[in-house]
């Protein structure tokens, strides 16, 4: 009889393991994420059909949990809610105003200084290349005025054939009317959705917890139902109170540290800058961009040296990194962190939904969503993806 070899059955059961093929069997459901699919598909089409509403809505919102702290430590000191409501938005209101009010000359001067830039770099390019400017000029003189005697009015025309229609192309006039009653009703248009906004934040805030309570009501009949839903929702709440009083501070204090940092380099408007980086700091990596490249060309328009350009433009650059790296990571709990991935993804998909509104509140809407998804059991999956 002869003696097998321990190792003669792990090989077979080794060349059987591999002779199957390995399979991860998922819980996913072909049907389900299907319908999954088309219910994201058509929110992402009702958002941006009716953006006009969306918009308004998620400042309201935005605004209420904000704001709802502040009214709440009013209302314990017996101010019904309605009235600290309304003189604390009537004094954010009035505060901005006044503050835009003051810097109105500043921001004016600023905005006529940028074709100036614009030019002043435009030339230092032709020089850099060789290109002499009088005679680049010379050639555009000579351009213009060949374009001007190619479309002479009253030339004449010349010989039609018989039996053929001369058509002439005129040019349409510039109606400045057209341009003002265009500017005029966006102006308008602004003024209600600021309106809107307003409102809607003021009755959210006079509210209370009308609606949590509400919630609470509807959530089950049981005691215990209800209590889970009160701790869900205050959760919610308090996180996503968190990352927007957090997202206020370092907005103040990167447009505090940016005047001062540029009125001590002796950078022009140092105060507009200060707000303009305060304000594109809530939009992840474009804002400081956009605020590094602007003062980089004033810089390049004040001091003409390439030493200043980079020395405004990286102070600018490293005050929004200290912030964005070190002072938010540390004030923001664990639970509101978002991956950077996602937060750079949000940013370019809601950009692309709803503009210049959707970079400032993309971040903000998906802190929403994970603050949902982590207290909500089935939801939890979405949660941990959308998490750092």
């Amino acid at each position: 009889m002869k003696n097998k070899s321990p190792f003669e059955g792990q090989g077979n059961e080794q060349e059987s393991s591999e002779s199957v093929p390995a399979t991860l069997h998922l819980p996913v459901d072909v049907r389900n994420f299907s319908l999954a699919l088309l219910t994201l598909l058509a929110v992402i089409f009702v958002l941006n059909w009716a953006k006009a509403i969306f918009i308004p809505l998620m400042l309201g919102l935005m605004i209420s949990y904000a704001l709802a702290p502040f009214v709440t430590w009013m209302h314990k000191c017996r101010i019904p809610r309605a009235i600290g409501a309304a003189v604390l938005l009537l004094g954010l209101l009035g505060g901005t105003g006044s503050l835009v009010y003051s810097l109105r000359d500043d921001a004016c001067k600023l905005i006529e200084t940028l074709p100036d830039a614009a030019h002043k770099l435009y030339l230092s390019r032709l020089k850099d290349r060789g290109t002499s400017v009088g005679t680049m000029e010379n050639m555009q003189k000579t351009a213009t005025q060949l374009e001007q005697v190619a479309n002479v009015a009253g030339a004449p025309a010349p010989d039609t054939p018989r039996g053929v229609t001369r058509v002439q192309i005129e040019r349409p006039q510039l109606n400045i009317k057209d341009y003002l009653w265009m500017g005029t009703k966006g102006a308008v248009a602004f003024a209600g959705q600021l309106i809107m906004v307003f409102f809607l934040a003021y009755f959210l805030l006079a509210s209370g917890d009308t609606f949590r309570r509400k919630l609470v009501k509807i959530a089950g009949p049981t005691l215990s139902r209800k209590k889970i839903t009160l701790r869900v929702l205050d959760n919610i709440a308090e996180q996503i109170q968190r990352y927007l009083l957090v997202q206020i501070f370092t907005s103040i204090m990167v447009a505090v540290a940016t005047w001062l940092a540029f009125l001590w380099l002796g950078l022009e408007h140092a105060a507009v800058w200060g707000i303009i980086a305060g304000v594109l700091k809530i939009m992840p990596y474009l804002g400081p961009l956009v605020v590094c490249a602007g003062t980089a060309l004033i810089a390049f328009l004040q001091f003409g040296t390439v030493d200043m350009v980079l020395l405004v433009s990286g102070t600018s650059l490293i005050i929004t990194s200290l912030e964005g790296y070190l002072i938010t990571p540390w004030l923001t709990g664990r639970a509101s962190r978002m991956s950077p991935v996602v937060v750079f993804v949000s940013v370019l998909f809601w950009g692309w939904l709803w503009g210049v509104w959707g970079l400032l509140l993309g971040v903000l809407i998906m802190m929403i969503i994970k603050a949902v998804c982590d207290h909500v059991e089935d939801l939890k999956p979405i949660g941990e993806l959308l998490g750092d």
